[in-house]
């Protein structure tokens, strides 16, 4: 059944489209309920033609929609506020009866305090999703500001559960939760494309080596997730004494890769939180 309200979208980039199009392609939310606004005619011509929805550079008909997304960049926040403040009035008239418009935020590190304070008048959410919404694979945490009541926040779970898995999350975990499950998956690309050398230069041709990279790396998350396995009991499912594979895992970690990996979901943590 689709969504009744109108959806105005404040920024058309990588994340806001992993958003929308499995909700249009699913029927879940209307193309002709959708008022996006990008920053040029160009791309506006080019996002209306791609997705079939209405793309302008006039923010006023998006911030007027009862249920805003906003996907711009997190400087960006302080330019786009004025329009959503003139565009109020309207937004309030096409709101439920007794509830505030709605903003949900997906910027990173953007405090809900901070969206409260830019945007009164208007009940706001932070969500955190991934890209991996594009296949229906997603996570999405979400934090609640003031005033969001519990029919909203079905509402909202409802949009997010179509791309995905959703949790509700106290907003001091939101910024880890991004640096785990939303820079999570370049960190996890760079580790098949460098597996995938590794078996070219052991003399695999290029396209099959990624092939079966991408395909271990599915196959072994499926396996963690289906038998509830902790990371450290499926390595040592596979590591026989003096074998292939514990030669390789000493390799990793003369190499330093368990750092690695520890350090850059902890400076992608601290940078979300500066950016906020």
């Amino acid at each position: 059944m689709p969504w009744s309200d109108t959806v105005g979208v404040v920024g058309l980039g990588r994340m806001a489209r992993a958003l929308l199009l499995p909700l249009l392609d699913s029927g879940l939310l209307e193309r002709s309920a959708v008022r996006a606004a990008v920053a040029s005619e160009a791309s506006a011509r080019r996002l209306s033609d791609e997705l079939g929805i209405q793309v302008s550079t006039d923010a006023a008909q998006a911030w007027a929609a009862p249920v805003v997304l906003l996907a711009v960049k997190p400087q960006q926040i302080e330019a786009v506020a004025p329009a959503a403040t003139e565009a109020l009035a309207e937004a309030l008239a096409a709101a439920t009866p007794g509830g505030e418009p709605l903003l949900i935020s997906v910027l990173a590190g953007v405090t809900l305090a901070r969206l409260q304070a830019l945007f009164p008048g208007r009940a706001c959410v932070r969500a955190v999703p991934n890209t991996p919404a594009l296949v229906r694979a997603g996570l999405t945490g979400l934090s609640w500001g003031e005033g969001v009541g519990e029919a909203r926040r079905e509402q909202v779970r409802r949009l997010f559960a179509e791309v995905g898995e959703v949790l509700d999350l106290p907003e001091p975990q939101l910024d880890p939760f991004l640096a785990l499950t939303s820079s999570g998956p370049a960190f996890l690309a760079l580790v098949a494309e460098s597996m995938a050398d590794g078996a070219v230069a052991g003399g695999l041709p290029r396209p099959l080596a990624m092939h079966l990279a991408h395909r271990t790396m599915a196959g072994t998350a499926a396996l963690l997730q289906g038998q509830e396995l902790h990371p450290g009991q499926l390595k040592d499912m596979v590591t026989s004494p003096a074998g292939t594979t514990a030669a390789g895992l000493r390799q990793l970690e003369r190499a330093g890769l368990r750092s690695a990996l520890i350090e850059a979901v902890l400076a992608a943590t601290e940078r979300s939180r500066q950016l906020g």
